[in-house]
Order: structure tokens, then sequence, then C-alpha cells
């Protein structure tokens, strides 16, 4: 019989069979997701167990400093800033307030102290000017020495960009996507080989620092996993249903030619 519901329904049966494949393989990619966030929330947890590493005084690679806590004694060059663009709202575990809103990450260029080395700091979030794109949001930023404490990362994240990255540099900088090698070649400065995103929440600068936990998110995977196996599965229940309801009449129809 089940071979039957096979052969005798070629279209509906690759129909049910690509319903099938599309959900489970959806399914199984939320899955591995929500897995890969969980592995990085353990990896990063670990890591703030260990010492904190000082920047002034630390010879660090990236490898020894990333995902460590970091602190760093220095100036700020606001001059150079860079606002990276269409960077949603941080909004902690649980919390909901403001989640959505599309704002900046404003990265700033450290000068350690007592040397010529310059460290990225990612200060903070701050919300965009939706009527005018270049009208940047108030950021106190002093020109004393400052002590930075926050997590080292090999970058402040990427979103997709369309294009190439224009040559000339506007101003303010208001760019997509960060690159730390690029920033090198046009400045000629030493620079150390990552970025610290600031943690000091607390801090009245006009930035917001509620960074979520890498594990932020994992639920959500979890209900779209359910809800592309239950594609799947009712792909296959439609499929079985209606044949099974084909096959009776079928049945019906020749014991009544009987």
């Amino acid at each position: 019989m089940f071979s039957s519901l096979i052969t005798s329904r070629i279209v509906a049966t690759v129909s049910a069979l690509l319903v099938i494949l599309v959900g489970c393989c959806a399914g199984i990619w939320q899955l591995n997701r929500a897995d890969q966030k969980i592995r990085l929330g353990e990896s990063l947890q670990a890591k703030l167990q260990m010492p904190v590493l000082n920047a002034n005084t630390d010879s660090l690679s990236l490898e020894q400093a990333s995902e460590r806590r970091i602190l760093a004694r220095g100036r700020f060059i606001e001059a150079e800033a860079i606002w990276l663009d269409n960077r949603p709202r941080p909004i902690p575990e649980g919390g909901a307030g403001g989640a959505g809103q599309s704002g900046f990450y404003l990265m700033m260029p450290l000068k350690l102290a007592g040397q010529e080395t310059v460290l990225w700091i990612n200060r903070g979030w701050a919300p965009r000017n939706n009527l005018n794109r270049i009208e940047l949001p108030p950021v106190d930023t002093t020109d004393e020495v400052v002590v930075i404490e926050g997590i080292a990362f090999a970058h402040p994240g990427r979103v997709y960009e369309l294009g190439q990255k224009a040559d000339v540099k506007t101003n303010p900088r208001i760019e997509q996507n960060f690159d730390l090698a690029a920033e090198v070649q046009t400045h000629g400065w030493v620079q150390l080989p990552f970025i610290v995103r600031e943690s000091d929440s607390a801090k009245k600068d006009g930035l917001v620092r509620n960074w979520p936990s890498p594990t932020n998110g994992v639920d959500r995977h979890y209900a779209y996993a359910f809800q592309w196996f239950a594609l799947a599965l009712a792909g296959f229940l439609f499929w079985l249903i209606n044949g099974l309801m084909k096959y009776r009449r079928e049945l019906a129809v020749n014991g009544d030619r009987v």
C-alpha cells in the first residue's frame, strides 16, 4: 500500500519530500546555531574567570587576548573616531526596552599612556537620528587619561555591506564595518591586533553598554527549529492522509464495480 501511495502520486510525493527536506535542514541549522551560541557562551565565561590582562604592560597577541578581560590606560584620539552604522541596541538577557532600535557603535582609538601604541575601543552604542543620518548623537569624551576595562575581540562584529568600501574618508567617519588592518595602513601607527569592547555600563557618557550574553537568543533558535520540524511533519502528514483517503476511495470504487 505504501509503495502505491508513492508511485500513484509522483508530483505530490516529490513536493512533500521537498517540504520535508527543507523543514528538516532548516530545523537542524537552527539547532546548530543554538549549540554554537551555547559553546561560545561557555568559552567566554571560562575566560572571564582568568586574570585581567594589562594592555599597557603585557605584550599581547590576538590569540592571547581574545575574549579576555583587559585594562587599558591612555587618552582617546577623538578626531579619529569611527561610527559603525546599522547596529542594534544592546539588550541584555531578558530585556525588552528599545529592542530592534538601530544606531551606532562608537569605535575610538586609545593612545596608551607612556607609549606610541594605539588600542581601538568599542565605547558602546548610541541611537541614530532617523531624519538626519550624519547628525551624530552627543557623547562625552574627556581629554584626560582614562582607564578602560573591557573584553578583547578580533572585531566589533560585522554587518552585510553592499558594494565595495570607498577609499575616500568622510568626516564624520560613518562606516558599515571596521577593519583593523586598514586602519594601520591609513594611519601608520603601531596598533594592537584586537579591539576592546568597554564594559562599564554605569558610566554616564551618552553610550549604552548593556552587552548581551552570547547565549542570548538560544531559546529563539529552539523555537524556530520546532517550527521547521513541525512544517516537515505537517508536509508528511498531509501527503500521507491525502494518499490514504485517495486509496480508500479507489478501494470503494473497485468494490462497487465488483
